[in-house]
């Protein structure tokens, strides 16, 4: 998949539940998953460290 931004954008709207189903259906008829895995790992870990500060810092 040579469009990575599609697939940030992709995987940021499922994770968001805002996926409409045109895209799901064009990211389902995609020949490799590797690209939404790495996109979607990257997005999960930033995810967690974004909640892990905002906890530190409501908390002190």
């Amino acid at each position: 998949m040579k469009n990575w931004w599609r697939v940030v954008k992709s995987v940021a709207a499922s994770a968001l539940g805002v996926q409409s189903e045109a895209n799901r259906q064009h990211d389902f008829q995609q020949n490799s998953i590797v690209p939404y895995l790495v996109v979607g790992v990257l997005f999960l870990v930033l995810f967690i460290i974004s909640l892990i500060t905002i906890v530190k810092l409501v908390a002190s």
